[in-house]
């Protein structure tokens, strides 16, 4: 025989015969077999304001510095004009009278048109300007006799007016006041600059000078950015972990968060540094604050306006490890419980009740159904056990209804991770909180992390996941397709061990373009516009696509985990009645299999495929194409109770299938 024709033969054979090995490989969904119940808070988003998250961001406020509260008062601003002269910008100090909100500006003008005396504020990295939409400028002014006015115009980088107004402060006297206008803009900008002119001879005395666009969330005066919030609405997430992250606990205690000082008038909430400002020596933010017109109330208000479950974290006396390590001494602890005692108060207490009426008069007589509370943000070591059982026996004493949350450290194994681990669930902890930041590899080779913990012992939270496609913290880490399908695998194990893991969020949320610290991050945003990364997509998938119930799903009678580089979970959804399978392949080659779904009288006799895939591992969604990953859905034949798939490479798809 001819070897060469003999060799072709051959290789064309086990050619046929890999295909036909393909087609016929089955996985079989038992509907009826179920194995653990899907928690309502299951996939959640968790925000920091790190990456301009909050100011800058979320919160829509245009105005940097808008109190002269920054260690530099006038950072931000340039004063301005052809008749200015020495003393007619003043920064007055009130720490004595006024110690949240101190500083305050005096304008002596003599201006007598729009031109000679000004002021220009530089915005968060620019200010983005809409064409058509409406700007809101507010005040708060105090004169002895009036006699000044206002001239409000946002300008482009060539001094050309998108748009003005004019504010004519008319009451006289000791007391402030608040005084606004409105204009709107007649161009799109991304990177525009707001300037005041003043205009008349006197004294003013300014503060809180402000100004937001008209399209913010539920149109609130004041409010949040409208299309950020709509992003984590279309996700439907099931919690809002919040204030972070880092700065819950700040480089040292003086800068911690500090819930109290988070609510009531705006413009007595006390300004604290960001404490992401100097942290990485790559991305220096001197100008990063944190205002607090994003606090606890408005947190509260988010969760509530977006169905989520509000998961707020306080500081349990200790400083970032990372930084200080600074630590309250056990006996002084008092008062950092009393601060989670009131605030499940605050969240939960009828009006009769300090912090419930706090709250009643913020607007919000309904209690915000506080379930759960974090104690500790990514802490560790013996003193965090040491405060944790305060914290725990001081909260479950009062509220025992409430599930805490605690932390076992910065990494998902190691010396810190076991200590912490071993610790808690001998204190039969609620929750643990879990962190990964590893490599994609890490979240392909974990997917079945959680098929051997203990089904009766203390629940996970895997509170920050993110795969890095470089290394930890690495600045040229990227949001490709490899880390999102990566983490779209380990989903799957989070999924089918729903009776361990009660709780997922990607982490970071949000990062600002222009004013970033770490990568990656799950929703890039500039001036104007947003996209959500590929490890969005993922997320949102899951969390549209929940279910009520985790049922068996099996290859060859085993669980589905990286063999031949497949990884599956399915759940049901009592709700509406269907069976809904998740698979990834996560190879380079397309893969068959016949989906045999068991347990259900009769299945409809179509379904809905959902893909997000690409071929390209390191492709990535950007300004200019936000959708180049992005779930695409399909009709999906069903005969009888089978179902054929042909697996893209490196693809994530969503089988939803009604059942009879």
């Amino acid at each position: 025989m001819n070897f060469k024709h003999f060799a072709l033969t051959t290789v064309a054979t086990f050619g046929l015969l890999n295909v036909m090995a393909q087609k016929n490989k089955t996985i079989v969904v038992n509907t009826s077999k179920v194995t653990a119940q899907v928690q309502p808070e299951m996939w959640g988003v968790f925000f920091e304001d790190i990456n301009m998250g909050a100011d800058g961001g979320i919160y829509a406020e245009l105005i940097k510095n808008r109190s002269f509260e920054f260690y530099k008062p006038l950072m931000g601003w340039t004063t301005q004009g052809s008749k200015m002269k020495e003393g007619d910008f003043l920064v007055l100090n009130r720490q004595e009278s006024h110690a949240n909100n101190p500083r305050f500006l005096r304008v002596n003008s003599t201006a007598a048109k729009r031109g000679d005396l000004g002021m220009v504020n530089e915005g968060f990295r620019g200010i983005g300007v809409k064409k058509g939409l409406k700007y809101d400028f507010s005040v708060l002014y105090r004169q002895a006799a009036a006699g000044v006015k206002l001239h409000v115009e946002l300008i482009d980088s060539t001094g050309r007016v998108l748009g003005s107004g004019t504010l004519n402060p008319e009451t006289a006297g000791n007391q402030w006041t608040s005084q606004s206008v409105s204009f709107t803009a007649n161009e799109t900008v991304e990177k525009a600059k707001f300037n005041l002119w003043f205009e008349g001879a006197g004294k003013i005395d300014l503060d809180m000078i402000s100004l937001f666009p008209g399209d913010t969330w539920k149109n609130r005066k004041g409010g949040l950015r409208g299309d950020m919030v709509q992003m984590l609405a279309d996700m439907k997430p099931g919690f809002v972990r919040f204030p972070g992250g880092c700065i819950v606990e700040g480089h040292d205690l003086s800068v911690r968060y500090q819930w109290k000082k988070t609510i009531g008038p705006v413009e007595s909430r006390e300004l604290i540094v960001n404490r992401w400002n100097s942290e990485f020596a790559h991305r220096p933010a001197p100008d990063y604050y944190q205002t607090f017109g994003l606090g606890f109330y408005e947190y509260f208000q988010l969760s509530e306006d977006i169905g989520a479950a509000p998961l707020p974290i306080l500081n349990c006396g200790m400083a970032c490890q990372f930084n200080t390590g600074e630590v309250v001494p056990l006996e002084d602890l008092d008062p950092y419980i009393q601060d989670a005692l009131d605030l499940i108060e605050f969240a939960n207490g009828d009006s009769n009740t300090p912090w419930g009426k706090v709250r009643t008069d913020m607007g919000h007589p309904a209690p915000f159904n506080l379930t759960m509370l974090g104690v500790g943000n990514e802490n560790w070591g013996p003193q965090y056990l040491e405060r944790l059982a305060l914290f725990t026996k001081a909260i479950k004493s009062k509220y025992p209804e409430i599930k805490l949350v605690n932390s076992s450290g910065t990494d998902p194994d190691g010396e810190r991770f076991d200590l912490l681990n071993t610790s808690l669930r001998k204190m039969k902890a609620d929750i643990i909180d879990e962190h990964y930041y590893r490599s994609p590899e890490w979240f392909l080779s974990n997917a079945n992390r959680y098929d051997n913990y203990d089904r009766n012992g203390s629940k996970v939270f895997a509170g920050e996941y993110a795969a890095q496609s470089v290394a930890i913290a690495k600045p040229t880490n990227k949001n490709n397709w490899e880390c999102a399908i990566s983490e779209a695998a380990f989903l799957t194990g989070l999924e089918r061990n729903a009776g361990v893991v009660h709780m997922a969020s990607y982490a970071p949320l949000f990062a600002q373009a222009d004013g970033w610290q770490w990568t990656p991050d799950m929703i890039w945003v500039d001036n104007l516009n947003i996209y959500g990364t590929p490890n969005y997509y993922v997320q949102k998938l899951y969390s549209l696509n929940k279910g009520t119930d985790v049922v068996s799903i099996l290859g060859d009678n085993k669980i589905i985990s990286g063999q031949d580089s497949i990884y599956a979970s399915a759940v049901i959804d009592r709700k509406t009645n269907e069976v809904i399978i998740k698979v990834i392949n996560a190879s380079s080659v397309e893969k068959s299999r016949n989906v045999v779904v068991k347990g259900a009288k009769k299945l409809a006799a179509n379904g809905t495929l959902t893909l997000l895939q690409n071929q390209n591992l390191k492709a990535e969604n950007s300004f200019e194409n936000a959708i180049n990953i992005s779930p695409k859905e399909q009709p999906l034949a069903v005969k009888g109770n089978n179902v054929s798939l042909s697996l893209a490479p490196y693809s994530f798809s969503v089988v939803r299938i009604g059942m009879k």
